[in-house]
């Protein structure tokens, strides 16, 4: 991976001779109610972000024995959401050159809705694992887009949408984790707990389907297509900055959220306790994932915020390796403090790019690469604990993936653009990117 970039106070300048052109976008502010309709559209959308994965989480050994999994195609279906994310999100900034964002997050929830609903009817293991797919790519396409929503319809409280969307993405994911159960047991059948989701995808169409169909000048066209040339994250150290920072805090959660329990049971906690100390987690950092989006839209530099996640994330794995059951709270807090590295990396890809093509390319490379590194930490986890027997190996892992968070984040929280840094400004000028202006140099 590549080294993070030192800080610099201003973004390259490049000749406007020999630079394409690339006119910053005035802010599509919309108007209070269609504001308003936008803000539910993308709740909604958020809503469902996660509710596909953790419901399936939580009914895995029923439609283990339902459909008779083998290991290898649990196996197939546990690394699947990391995999699907990372490939079909790489797919989106193709459909954005092409359609406007609601076109595509119709098709999206779309997707969703019906991958789910025929999931829940599937006969054979690997029906499952394609109708699996065909939901996933739907939650790929609009984890990518949804920054680029925020950013285009509420540029001056892009920080502020950040986080209220980061929290009810974690509400979706605890509600369906915490419902899906007893659901299916209430119905009888593990089927209703997987497809009822389907139904709250179908809802996240509605808001969409007016702006979908509107007519405006640049629909034909697509709804990001702003440069001259195409932004390439891949080729600036500022895309693979934002990647590596992702994918860094990614695994971390990943693999927290996938052997936490079980290292507070080896330290002699209930499986209830245990249960419960990891959903405080993700109830404690509910208040984090609106707090540190929000404070990164006030603050100018954002490097206290990224070292103060990782700092965290490091003290709980550290205590966690020397104290589990006597420190247990005070690590759980930690982590869920730490764990708001996630709403900051969403809320930093649109504070880096100043078009919409920019924000959808940064957000489909960073969430694309970022997925695929995040993959291989559950893994890693577990062949570290089974190489060694005890959680010393695989908490000091943690660290050093929070340490790499900590460099990358550190990179990626210098004000500036991806499009400056790829050469595509207009001429000689000084960006702030906290604010999202651009002004001469040497004003």
């Amino acid at each position: 991976m590549p080294p993070p970039v030192t800080a610099a106070a201003t973004p390259p300048i490049v000749s406007p001779m020999i630079a394409p052109r690339v006119t910053p976008p005035t802010p599509a502010v919309p108007a209070p109610r269609s504001a308003v309709l936008i803000l539910v559209g993308i709740l909604l959308v958020a809503l469902n972000l996660r509710a596909a994965i953790t419901s399936l989480g939580a009914l895995l050994d029923e439609v283990t024995t339902g459909l008779h999994l083998s290991g290898t195609v649990a196996g197939v279906i546990t690394t699947l959401p990391a995999l699907a994310f990372a490939g079909f999100g790489a797919f989106t900034p193709w459909l954005a050159r092409r359609l406007p964002p609601a076109r595509i997050l119709v098709g999206a929830m779309g997707l969703l809705a019906v991958g789910q609903l025929l999931r829940a009817v599937s006969g054979s293991p690997w029906t499952f694992v394609l109708t699996s797919a065909i939901a996933l790519a739907g939650i790929a396409i609009a984890n990518v887009l949804l920054p680029v929503l925020v950013k285009e319809h509420f540029p001056h409280r892009a920080g502020l949408m950040t986080g209220v969307y980061s929290m009810t993405l974690i509400l979706g994911t605890t509600t369906a984790s915490a419902a899906s159960v007893p659901i299916a047991h209430a119905v009888g059948d593990w089927r209703a707990g997987l497809g009822v989701w389907a139904l709250l995808a179908a809802v996240a169409v509605l808001p969409w389907l007016g702006p979908a169909l509107r007519r405006t000048p640049g629909s034909a066209g697509g709804g990001t297509r702003r440069a001259a040339t195409r932004v390439r994250p891949a080729r600036t150290r500022l895309g693979w900055a934002m990647a590596i920072y992702f994918g860094a805090q990614s695994l971390s959660g990943y693999a927290t959220m996938g052997w936490l329990a079980k290292m507070f049971r080896d330290a002699a906690f209930t499986p209830t306790d245990a249960g419960l100390l990891l959903a405080g987690v993700t109830a404690i950092g509910v208040p984090f994932a609106l707090l540190m989006p929000t404070l990164a839209g006030k603050l100018r530099d954002l490097r206290p915020l990224v070292l103060l996640m990782s700092a965290a994330m490091i003290a709980s794995y550290l205590g966690l390796a020397l104290a589990p059951h006597a420190g247990a709270i005070a690590w759980v807090a930690l982590l869920a403090l730490g764990q708001a590295a996630f709403p900051l990396a969403l809320a930093m890809i649109g504070m880096r790019a100043r078009t919409g093509e920019g924000v959808v390319a940064l957000s489909a490379f960073a969430q694309s690469t970022g997925y695929l590194i995040a993959a291989l930490g559950p893994l890693l986890v577990g062949v570290l604990h089974e190489l060694t027997g005890g959680w010393q190996l695989p908490l000091g892992f943690l660290v050093a993936a929070a340490v790499v968070q900590a460099f990358a984040g550190l990179a990626a929280a210098r004000p500036r653009y991806l499009e400056d840094e790829a050469g595509l400004v207009n001429a000689p000028t000084t960006v702030d990117a906290h604010a999202g202006r651009t002004v001469p140099a040497g004003s």
